[in-house]
């Protein structure tokens, strides 16, 4: 806990302060900044300039803060100059371990010119007047006094600059969120500008890569023993982080739920195996599978892009495909079967004889979603595969269709889709 100092009439040895040797502020900050550029790691390979400014204007405000609380004098006043200092740092992006760096080393110096002066009083002292040495027992106690000053002056520097760092960092990072969540609501709605662009320091791409993200609930969630906000708060905050990393440094604009978003992703060369990768990273990230469409457009193609991406995504959870990122191409013939017209409506009439086996229903559902592979769909049902096929062969006797031909095969796959539509609400 941080020693109060701000009554302490200030400490002396044989009549001096103890901050004597520090008072020559500005000619020693510039001995020590040379002394942190020849030993201090981080140091070295800062600019010129910020050696000169940053780090000289830190060993300048720990040294005057140091000699206000040796004399016990102006506490406060230097502990907010070096929080607002502390504040302009982190907003100009000066690394705090250089920061702590600079103020460990120079604290070190500053005490040894503090202890060398007291030392070389002492030996005076003790060579002139042996009197005069049993009169300064008092400086004894300050000595002491000034050592244990030493840990609340390392504690009150290293804590007024963590404390205003952070909440200056945060500060930042929250404007640049706000900023970057502008744009990306700007660009969804069609009317982004150049100068939204300037302030988040992003340029606006000329063609995006659409994603549309389904996210399912962490099994936690689910869980009553834990606070299930909680569980899906972080899930999304683990998404976030990894987009931050995930995709080449290219900078990915997001509006994103618990749930679900919108991805904007500027394309590049050798985006299609990207793109499947970064829905790869994103599920494991999130600890569920993610599911995602995807379309390509220019920039002022977006809000058309992404209606139509989010429809996508519509149909697939509809027809409960695998988990996975799916691009237009892949489903464009599902796409078009489920725009209304006559030939919706009676391809999703054809399976309705099923509506009395829900069993075939779904083993139908599951088996074009599994890619045919009976396995597959038997492990997914808990049935074995004979029982598959039993129920495949119970589908064609009923429909009319046989899942087990091409031509039967279209058609019912042709048929889950139309239908899948045939309910009010999507999924």
């Amino acid at each position: 806990m941080t020693a109060d100092t701000s009554n302490n009439p200030g400490l002396t040895y044989s009549g001096t302060p103890l901050s004597e040797p520090l008072k020559n502020v500005r000619a020693l900050s510039r001995q020590m900044v040379g002394h942190f550029v020849e030993t201090v790691a981080p140091c070295r390979t800062l600019p010129g300039d910020a050696i000169h400014g940053d780090v000289t204007s830190i060993t300048r405000l720990c040294l005057e803060l140091a000699v206000s609380m040796l004399d016990g004098v102006d506490v406060p006043e230097k502990i907010r100059k070096l929080e607002d200092t502390a504040a302009q740092w982190a907003r100009e992006g000066v690394p705090i371990d250089t920061i702590h760096h600079a103020i460990h080393e120079g604290f070190r110096l500053g005490f040894d010119l503090v202890v060398t002066s007291a030392t070389n009083s002492y030996r005076r002292m003790r060579d002139g007047d042996e009197e005069m040495l049993l009169l300064r027992r008092g400086d004894y106690d300050n000595l002491i006094g000034g050592a244990k000053l030493v840990v609340d002056m390392l504690d009150t520097m290293t804590t007024a600059v963590s404390k205003a760092y952070v909440r200056e960092l945060r500060s930042v990072v929250s404007e640049h969120h706000t900023a970057v969540h502008t744009l990306t609501s700007a660009l969804l709605g069609g009317h982004p500008t150049s100068t939204m662009a300037r302030e988040c320091g992003i340029e606006i791409a000329e063609q995006y890569n659409v994603l549309a993200l389904a996210i399912p609930a962490h099994p936690e969630e689910a869980n009553p023993m834990v606070d299930g906000a909680v569980v899906a708060r972080r899930k999304l905050r683990r998404i976030q982080a990894a987009l931050a990393t995930g995709h080449d440094g290219n900078t990915v604009l997001s509006l994103l739920s618990v749930d679900g978003g919108t991805l904007l992703i500027p394309t590049t060369d050798g985006d299609t195996d990207e793109l499947d990768r970064l829905v790869t990273v994103l599920s494991q990230a999130a600890q569920v599978p993610i599911t995602a469409t995807v379309v390509t457009a220019g920039s002022h193609d977006i809000p058309a892009a992404a209606d139509r991406a989010h429809q996508l995504l519509d149909m697939v959870h509809r027809l409960k495909l695998v988990r996975g990122l799916y691009r237009f191409d892949d489903i464009a013939l599902e796409y078009q079967l489920t725009r209304p017209g006559p030939g919706r409506e009676h391809l999703g009439t054809l399976l309705d004889p099923l509506d009395a086996h829900p069993e075939l229903l779904e083993t139908l559902q599951r088996h074009i979603s599994n890619n045919l592979n009976r396995q597959r769909t038997a492990h997914a049902l808990h049935i074995h595969t004979n029982t598959v096929d039993y129920r495949l062969k119970r589908i064609a006797t009923l429909t009319g269709c046989d899942p087990t031909q091409a031509s039967g095969l279209w058609y019912l796959r042709s048929a889950l889709v139309a239908r899948s539509y045939r309910q009010t609400h999507p999924v």
